[in-house]
């Protein structure tokens, strides 16, 4: 079978490809994707080739298909997977493995013939024996993608961790009904982390969630405004800091006579914004350091003092794990999340390597690529723009127009039918 693909031969060498997929094996599993969002993850391997921890060194010779957070469809499967898996399940994948003899190998980074910037893939017997291949019951398959980066967060809300004075027992997740600011957060990843925050079953009783875009703010405030929160029991305030001339005492006077933040996720790998988190802890305050700088001497000061009698501290994630992802899944399944505000863009497969070789520069959130249609990258922002002289897009503007300018079942089932095939 011919499948199309984006490939990676070494630094900033992508490339759209067409060729043939070997027959599977008794132990592998045969899968058409039908959609896969672009990660800041994908670039950085796209910059740094087989400098990069999950990339082989051969990729020169044996180019790897690029993407990580990807939906599809079972096509064939190997005999030994036959009581599983069945033929038309939908599925999604976690891409990190953990094997033993290569604890970085991953889709997206690692494989010849496995990654979501492909239309079929052949997925490797290790995927199932590990547990990695999901299944997904959701409406849209876009869901499916952004399991993924929801598993993130997932993650990082559950290595956060609080201590009771006198023992030595770490109590594991945010503290429920705390206080918890979210710095730099109404980003896409941030907007997963607020609509989590306020749906989980651990929750907060005050969230505050800071940036300095007031564009971005509203956009937040709009789709995930405060009385939803409201309704789950959660305070959710959002706070531009741009114009506040001491934000660590603004931010400390919301939390009731200068408490401080029992959990502060820091959403942006920026110095200033990791030092005001450490200012906001609260007593046995935990600060999650969300964002991956790419530079590797990052650094930012952190109060010792408070970590010695205040007990605050310091935790990092990289990535969810299966149970992450398949809670992340649950939760879109029974509408309790709707992750949809992180996307802004759409495009086809071969918008896929300009949009990865360029998206730190391309704004918004969420880069959705559905990997069977040809279609140019394009702000959901835009599509009346473009609706002037394409009667596809003046449709999805309609439906997204209705839906709060967010992407959609609706909008996907309409674009499937109607895209232009690659």
């Amino acid at each position: 079978m011919k499948t199309k693909a984006v490939r990676l031969y070494g630094k900033r060498d992508l490339r759209l490809d067409e060729f043939e997929l070997p027959a599977i094996k008794e132990n592998e599993i045969l899968a058409r994707i039908i959609s896969d969002s672009v990660c800041m993850s994908s670039y950085k391997a796209a910059e740094q080739g087989s400098e990069h921890k999950r990339v082989p060194d051969d990729i020169d010779k044996n180019p790897v298909i690029i993407g990580h957070e990807f939906c599809g469809e079972i096509v064939e499967v190997g005999e030994k997977w036959k009581g599983s898996f069945k033929r038309g399940g939908k599925f999604s994948i976690q891409p990190a493995i953990n094997l033993e003899h290569d604890p970085y190998a991953a889709t997206g980074y690692s494989y010849r013939y496995i990654g979501g910037a492909a239309q079929y893939i052949i997925i490797p017997n290790e995927f199932m024996e590990k547990g990695c291949l999901l299944h997904y019951n959701g409406d849209a398959f876009f869901y499916g993608s952004l399991s993924e980066p929801m598993s993130c967060i997932v993650g990082a809300f559950h290595a956060n961790y609080h201590t009771v004075a006198g023992n030595y027992i770490h109590s594991m997740g945010i503290r429920r009904g705390g206080n918890m600011a979210i710095l730099a957060g109404v980003g896409p990843m941030g907007l997963g982390a607020i609509d989590y925050a306020i749906h989980c079953d651990l929750k907060p009783s005050l969230l505050v969630v800071t940036d300095i875009d007031e564009n971005r703010i509203r956009r937040a405030s709009e789709v995930l405004p405060a009385s939803e929160a409201a309704k789950n029991g959660v305070k959710l305030l959002y706070v531009n800091t741009a114009g506040i001339s001491d934000p660590v005492a603004y931010l400390m006077g919301l939390t009731g006579e200068g408490k401080g933040y029992d959990d502060v996720f820091v959403f942006a790998p920026v110095k200033p914004v990791v030092e005001q988190g450490d200012k906001l802890l609260a007593r046995d305050g935990c600060l999650n350091f969300f964002a991956g700088p790419t530079n590797k001497a990052f650094s930012a000061e952190f109060n010792f003092y408070n970590v010695h009698y205040n007990s605050t501290h310091v935790v990092g994630t990289s990535g969810g794990n299966t149970d992450d992802m398949k809670e992340s899944l649950k939760m879109m399944e029974e509408g309790l999340i709707d992750p949809s505000a992180m996307i802004t863009h759409i495009g086809g497969l071969d918008s896929v390597v300009e949009t990865t070789l360029n998206l730190p520069g391309i704004p918004g959130g969420k880069k959705l690529i559905y990997t069977n249609i040809s279609m140019e990258l394009t702000a959901i922002n835009d599509f009346n723009e473009k609706g002037r002289s394409n009667p596809v897009m003046k449709r999805l503007a309609e439906i997204t127009e209705k839906n709060r300018g967010l992407w959609s079942p609706e909008a996907e089932k309409f674009l499937l039918a109607n895209a232009k095939p690659i």
